[in-house]
């Protein structure tokens, strides 16, 4: 059985670009009046935003992505996928529950904060031990990223309460876990690839080692 399919590198691989290409449309649309280092990426997607239905888009498009990637991702251990796959519907939920022009919801917000959470979480719960496990889902690495994404995730919280630079930590933190799927997903190739290229230890190799 592959460790992924090879349209896993698809799906992956599409999250980051959708999201990255649907904040900055929808930043252009909105115009000057629209400040993406204080700003979140919320705002584009509010009822009434010029670009919110770009922003929607993205977010429905980033959310299938997740979900396709989930199913896929047959080499990660079953926890991480379903936290991948949750994240995925948060991001569907949250295009659908956009936050008012007027400010925050706490609808919108609780199914981001659940969003976050679960993506940031889905690295370390997707690890699996072992040599033939490839790098991107060993504990090392998938403990690393999980750090990294929370850290990101407690910047985002600072700034916003500090009314700081919440769009730049956002964009930071959002555009991490888009990516690291991809990440993942590359790895696996990789090490599918690496393991074909070994070279094989039958009755003749072992002949010639011993005449050698």
């Amino acid at each position: 059985m592959l460790l992924v399919p090879r349209w896993v590198l698809l799906s992956s691989g599409c999250a980051p670009v959708l999201l990255i290409t649907g904040w900055a449309i929808s930043a252009a649309l909105e115009g000057s009046g629209y400040d993406p280092v204080t700003q979140t990426i919320s705002v584009l997607a509010a009822y009434g935003a010029s670009g919110s239905w770009v922003m929607t888009g993205a977010f429905l498009a980033v959310g299938v992505c997740h979900l396709l990637t989930a199913w896929g991702l047959r080499a990660a251990a079953a926890a991480g996928r379903v936290a991948l796959a949750g994240g995925g519907v948060a991001a569907l939920v949250v295009a659908m529950v956009p936050a008012p022009s007027s400010g925050g919801s706490l609808g919108h917000g609780s199914v981001a904060a659940v969003g976050f959470t679960l993506l940031a979480l889905w690295p370390v719960l997707a690890a699996t031990a072992g040599s033939a496990t490839p790098w991107a889902l060993r504990p090392l690495p998938s403990f690393a990223a999980t750090t990294v994404m929370v850290a990101g995730a407690v910047w985002f919280l600072v700034e916003m309460h500090r009314h700081g630079m919440a769009g730049v930590a956002e964009r930071v933190v959002t555009a991490t876990q888009s990516l690291w799927p991809f990440v993942v997903v590359l790895s696996c190739l990789r090490h599918r690839a690496g393991r074909r290229a070994e070279p094989s230890i039958g009755p003749d190799h072992t002949r010639n080692r011993a005449r050698d």
